[in-house]
């Protein structure tokens, strides 16, 4: 047998190095019982698991907003009631994407600087040692999907500028088809690839099927929204999006976002979030932007043509690095004036909230870090100059993660937000484990759904809000949650009502008893009724 190729080997060696990373930090966080810290989190393990656990399975249950992929993934493994209970069946996709990115850092690195491998590892390392990724790689989220699907976008579109193989431009596609289907960033990730396609003009051809794969996934999330919701921008203006969202933030008395209406201030809270995704300290955090914007102007031609010492291991490739910085401009636009809001502890209104977005820019940070400090290799001469700059490099890397190793803020962010929600949904929990077993509950699971998980309730048993024709606007009168709701003693056994959740405001509770009143500091009352004797 033909011994396998040097590239094979690295990857493969790479592969496996990162694999036991994710397991050793999965395992950390799931001993000290982290993975369940983000109610969203919560939240994606359900929407899968409520597919074919419900009193109405099938997609359609995969709702709207959230784009659809993460859940399909989380679906195999959600099926085992431990996997689920455990919110381990969430953690396995996004271990396996985490992998699959640092792969990617280090062949992006490797197409990029094709002379020199070792620039290869070490932007792969610094992707893969980041504390905040190795958090977010052990749950539930979609940005580890989003980010594995976005660097090998751009991977297979530097293969492709690279050898003109047209192959390579279709896996493109389907990457970007995929990221697209993961997260609302791989629709602006279609855009630029697109407009990047055009001027390379690889041909008519080729373009076309290019544009079919990359917008397939917008067009079948808008078809399935127009033919489910009868409203093709359900996910955008539906009283789920974002949109909505902020106006009943505003309606309730809170400030809008100082980057509203704003791009530049939008931008420099996304920024922010990205510092604080990669060091702790406010001094650490200015150098990265810096360092990488110093690596992304030095992949620019304009400059190879200023300093030609620049110019000695350019690859045509190179240039493609500004495509990296894609969820800047994204994110910017998202707060500005998508209603999505970004909150970092340093500024007003100095909380944290959203924080993990920030992570999208660790590809571009790796990337132009690495290639930055080879810039100024190139354009600078004797040892001793050369070994202080790789002196400095390396503080910045270490003292940046060492800052934030303890205390990611993305962690920081889950503890200090979910704090009270699981503190209630653990007493809700204990209350509804008690219950007479095959007991049926109505409530909105839209909140709190961590309760039943927690108590290992099958979401069958639970008349909630995805029991209707979600097309029959404004309401299904006929629906099994409408119809519950009216008349629950018909159709429960008990109800579970969240002060200002639907159950509590629209269900008749003529004829319940109260059986408990659950109060926790700064969560809604819960209020368990019986509703048959």
């Amino acid at each position: 047998m033909p011994a396998k190729p040097r590239w094979n080997r690295e990857t493969a060696l790479l592969a496996w190095l990162a694999a036991c990373i994710s397991f050793l930090t999965f395992a950390y966080y799931f001993r000290a019982g982290e993975v369940l810290l983000y109610g969203d989190a919560v939240a994606h393990i359900n929407i899968a698991r409520r597919v074919f656990d419900s009193q109405t399975p099938g997609l359609l249950q995969l709702g709207t907003v959230w784009l659809p992929l993460q859940h399909l993934f989380i679906l195999p493994f959600v099926i085992s009631d431990w996997l689920w209970r455990s919110g381990v069946a969430g953690s396995i996709p996004s271990m396996i994407a985490f992998v699959l990115a640092t792969v990617g850092i280090f062949r992006l690195v490797r197409c990029l600087k094709a002379d020199k491998p070792a620039l290869a590892w070490i932007a792969a390392a610094i992707f893969a040692a980041n504390p905040n990724l190795l958090y977010l790689q052990s749950i539930a989220m979609t940005e580890v999907l989003y980010l594995a699907l976005f660097i090998w976008s751009l991977v297979f579109f530097s293969e492709f500028v690279r050898s003109k193989n047209n192959d390579w431009l279709m896996k493109c596609g389907w990457c970007v088809m995929g990221s697209s289907l993961a997260r609302y960033d791989g629709w602006f990730l279609a855009a630029g690839l697109l407009i990047a396609a055009v001027v390379l003009r690889p041909g008519k051809r080729i373009v076309i099927r290019l544009v079919l794969l990359a917008m397939s996934g917008p067009v079948l999330w808008l078809a399935y929204n127009a033919a489910v919701y009868r409203n093709p921008l359900e996910f955008a203006d539906g009283p789920y999006s974002a949109k909505a969202i902020e106006r009943r933030s505003i309606a309730a008395g809170n400030a809008r976002h100082p980057g509203t209406g704003n791009i530049l201030i939008a931008g420099a809270y996304f920024l922010k979030s990205a510092q604080l995704n990669v060091a702790g300290t406010n001094a650490l955090q200015a150098l990265w932007p810096g360092v990488a914007l110093i690596g992304a102007l030095s992949s620019l031609p304009y400059l190879h043509r200023k300093l030609p010492a620049l110019a000695k291991s350019q690859s045509r490739t190179q240039p493609l690095v500004v495509l990296l910085w894609l969820p800047l401009l994204f994110y910017a636009w998202s707060v500005a004036y998508g209603g999505v809001p970004i909150y970092v502890p340093d500024w007003w209104p100095h909380s944290r909230y959203n924080t993990r977005y920030g992570i999208e820019m660790l590809p571009a940070f790796c990337v132009c870090a690495v290639l930055a400090v080879n810039a100024l290799f190139d354009a600078t001469g004797g040892l001793r100059l050369r070994r202080a700059m790789a002196v400095a490099a390396l503080a910045l890397l270490v003292l940046s993660y060492a800052s934030t190793w303890r205390d990611p803020i993305t962690l920081t962010e889950a503890r200090v937000n979910g704090q009270t929600r699981i503190a209630l949904e653990k007493e809700v929990a204990q209350y509804l484990s008690a219950l007479p077993a095959g007991s049926t509950l109505l409530m909105y699971v839209g909140d709190h759904v961590g309760a039943l998980q927690q108590a290992g309730i099958p979401l069958r048993r639970v008349i909630n809000e995805g029991n209707h024709r979600v097309w029959k606007r404004p309401t299904d009168p006929d629906g099994l949650w409408e119809q519950a709701l009216a008349n629950p003693r018909r159709f429960a056994d008990f109800v579970i009502a969240f002060e200002g959740d639907p159950v509590a405001q629209q269900a008749d509770k003529t004829n319940l008893t109260a059986l408990a009143v659950l109060h926790v500091s700064g969560q809604p009352e819960a209020v368990i009724y019986r509703a048959r004797r």
